[in-house]
């Protein structure tokens, strides 16, 4: 395949995580992320490296980060990278009377439940999103591609965005929580990881209950052009199923995950402090993401990579309702495909578990 090349001027962070088979020269997958990597889900792609299912693959990934869905889909709609990261809203939007649809895909469900959260201190009045009048809510940048649902969810509970409630961008993790803690916003809409890691310095948060169509939906799943499905599904399906193999192997052995986190991200590791504590509390973030990845809330398995159609199809009529989309005639089953969802567990996953908690 061709090598996609990044231009210089895009000036976005590059993370290399590589694996180049010895018998020809690997494909390169570069994977375009809407926010920075953290220990919560970062180790899962240095893993993946290491444990070699990249390599068995013949797959080199290269990660790069973007400001937001507005920046990263882009890149994917003009096939300057191969694969991207978002969150469902912006793209079924595009599908709303009167615009161009984007011409990608989704082809795996890489969180498959709704991560994001309306969090804000716990010793605080604020009990439900109805408390949120005349209030502010915090998110990373106002590129994200969260707010729509955030405004659909705020509408649904009688509060119109704008008027009764004010989203501000207050940057991501430490600025976001000192925005938090000093009063400038009322509330963080930060997926569940980084309220997690919020909570681990010390602060005690409430999270806000979302209603069931709102709670139900995924988050953040692979894309890729629509041609790049149809002309190397192949591709796609061997990132699939290295990734699933990395996602068991960090749900095996949280510890390595969080540690080869560091090892490719070492600005990210505790400087200061005891470092056990530091590994301690990142092997809880890494077991929730990972619990929630593989898991239902009842404890039952998920299929590696699949889409939940009809809770996508709700949420739809639920955007719709809010205002956010002038349509719910929207192809969702055109938009999230399942059909290489089969191969991503073609292998031993017992297997896979066993090397990750042999590995050091």
């Amino acid at each position: 395949m061709k090598t996609s090349r990044i231009p210089a001027r895009l000036g976005a962070a590059a993370l290399a995580l590589s694996a180049a088979s010895a018998a020809q020269a690997a494909d390169t997958v570069t994977l375009a992320l809407g926010i920075p990597l953290t220990v919560a889900s970062g180790g899962v792609y240095g893993l993946g490296k290491d444990l070699g299912y990249f390599g068995e693959e013949n797959i080199e990934v290269k990660a790069i980060v973007f400001q937001g869905a507005g920046a990263l889909l882009p890149q994917v709609a003009s096939k300057k990278v191969t694969i991207g990261l978002p969150l469902p809203e912006p793209v079924l939007s595009s599908y709303e009377t009167g615009k161009t649809p984007l011409p990608v895909r989704y082809f795996y469900n890489a969180i498959p439940s709704n991560e994001l959260e309306l969090a804000v201190l716990a010793d605080g009045p604020i009990k439900t999103i109805k408390d949120l009048k005349g209030k502010k809510i915090g998110v990373g940048a106002l590129t994200w591609g969260t707010i729509p649902s955030t405004r659909a969810l705020l509408r649904q509970e009688s509060l119109e965005p704008g008027k009764d409630v004010d989203i501000v961008a207050v940057g991501v993790l430490g600025s976001g929580f000192l925005a938090l803690k000093e009063g400038r916003v009322d509330a963080l809409n930060y997926n569940s990881s980084w309220t997690a890691m919020l909570e681990l310095t010390g602060t005690k948060v409430r999270r806000l209950p979302y209603p069931p169509v709102f709670q139900k939906i995924n988050s953040n799943g692979f894309i890729a052009h629509e041609d790049t499905l149809r002309d190397q599904p192949d591709l796609l399906a061997r990132f699939g199923r290295a990734y699933t193999k990395a996602v068991l192997a960090c749900d095996a052995n949280p510890r390595l995950c969080a540690e080869t986190f560091w090892k490719y991200q070492p600005e990210a590791k505790p400087k200061d402090g005891d470092y056990q504590k530091h590994l301690d509390e990142a092997v809880v973030l890494v077991k929730k993401r990972m619990d929630s990845t593989l898991r239902r809330p009842d404890g039952a398995d998920r299929v590696p990579g699949e889409f939940d159609l009809p809770v996508i199809r709700a949420f739809v009529g639920a955007m719709h309702a809010a205002g956010e989309f002038n349509t719910d005639n929207i192809p969702v089953e055109k938009i999230f495909s399942n059909q290489l969802v089969p191969q991503f567990s073609r292998f031993d996953a017992a297997a896979v578990r066993a090397q990750a908690k042999a590995a050091q």
